[in-house]
């Protein structure tokens, strides 16, 4: 994947160890903060635990007239 001619990826991908209400809130709220949509979460679980171990959030973001 090529980095748009803004020289900022259009994607942003946080991991998160810690898989609680409080963590993905605080994620969220930061990535939007900085501008970033949310586009999706996806949850790691081990075989036989429902409970997820790890959690992916994408962010996207387009790029704006003024920063091209």
């Amino acid at each position: 994947m090529s980095v748009p001619p803004t020289g900022r990826p259009p994607w942003r991908v946080v991991e998160l160890t810690d898989v609680c209400d409080r963590s993905i809130e605080e994620a969220l709220n930061a990535a939007a903060g900085d501008g970033w949509r949310f586009e999706a979460v996806h949850f790691v679980t081990q075989p036989g635990n429902r409970r997820p171990m790890m959690a992916f959030l994408l962010f996207t973001r387009y790029a704006l007239p003024e920063e091209a």
